[in-house]
């Protein structure tokens, strides 16, 4: 996996139809799982980098629980999303010195999302609910990392920082369970420590990121600031002319400041979730390019104002 190491940044899709409970909506920008591994570091070396990413999300919220989604109080709910993203990577002829090194990225998110949901009648006294599903399918948000640093420390150790944005290219509209984007600005630093030795395969690594939000202006909700941090350990082997590893992936996701505005009917509603799972990697040169793809399953458990369920990311890309 020499050949491998460090071909490809961590980038989160701009998945962001899937309902939580705190957040609006109850889902963050982040979404658990996205940035973990080896194939989520920065590039050390000139190249272009392609990523295809898939997500699927099977979820749903404590059915006594009350959700705020885009100016609704819904009951009951569950989720199923898939989302596709694109993904440019560029890191440019550009000498910073020995260690350091510079790269920008964009992704470009598809979403197909399906909500259900007991919807509370807002004019009823009686405040009956009424069963409704809505689905979705279109662009998302598009994320951004304009600031892509890397320092490397050694040939199997690297830090990295990076600065992503997330722009409010979705359709949204309020009193609809399901929207592809989320009607607002979001800034997310990450920093991150990628081990991953070439005498033994051993690999570890650890990304740290903090969301601060915007207000959504159709429904006056500012989202709480979330933090959130991934956890990698794997084993690297080779087979043939390229390799493979297998390991476990982990993270903790925490709401650190609460929801407001005069949509945050609920109050603070801050959320959090933690998550385990097994991740496999597969890594082959096809001519003079390097492939590389990763599959992640990942458990949800303790988990408060948010869907709890299963996540799955499938990342392929082509370094040229």
């Amino acid at each position: 996996m020499r050949n491998h190491l460090f071909l490809a940044f961590g980038l989160l899709f701009a998945f962001h139809c899937s309902p939580s409970a705190a957040e609006e909506g109850g889902s963050g920008r982040y979404f658990p799982g996205s940035m973990a591994s080896f194939v989520d570091g920065v590039p050390t070396g000139e190249t272009v980098i392609v990523r295809l990413n898939v997500l699927h999300y099977d979820g749903d919220f404590s059915s006594n629980l009350v959700v705020p989604i885009a100016g609704l109080a819904a009951l009951d709910v569950k989720v199923k999303s898939t989302a596709v993203g694109l993904t440019g990577l560029w890191r440019p002829p550009i000498d910073m010195g020995d260690h350091w090194s510079y790269a920008a990225s964009l992704t470009v998110p598809f979403v197909n999302t399906k909500v259900e949901a007991d919807v509370l009648s807002p004019n009823d006294p009686l405040q009956r609910t009424v069963r409704r599903s809505d689905t979705v399918t279109g662009l998302g948000d598009i994320f951004m990392l304009p600031i892509m640093l890397n320092y490397n420390v050694s040939q199997a150790l690297n830090f990295n920082f990076r600065v992503g944005l997330y722009a409010p290219t979705g359709d949204y509209q309020e009193g609809e369970l399901a929207n592809e984007g989320k009607n607002f600005w979001s800034v997310e630093p990450t920093a991150a420590m990628l081990y991953l030795s070439p005498e033994n395969g051993r690999e570890f690594s650890a990304f740290l990121g903090t969301t601060f939000n915007e207000k959504n202006s159709a429904s006056d909700y500012r989202s709480g600031n979330q933090m959130h941090m991934e956890i990698t350990a794997a084993q690297h082997f080779p087979i043939g002319n390229g390799g493979a590893s297998a390991g476990v992936t982990g993270f903790w996701y925490e709401q650190v400041t609460g929801d407001s505005g005069s949509g945050a009917t609920f109050g603070a509603f801050k959320a959090r979730t933690r998550g385990f799972g097994p991740v496999i990697a597969y890594s082959h040169k096809l001519g003079s390019n390097d492939f590389i793809a990763e599959l992640k399953w990942l458990r949800e458990f303790d988990v408060e104002r948010r869907p709890e369920g299963d996540i799955v990311f499938l990342k392929a890309l082509i370094k040229f």
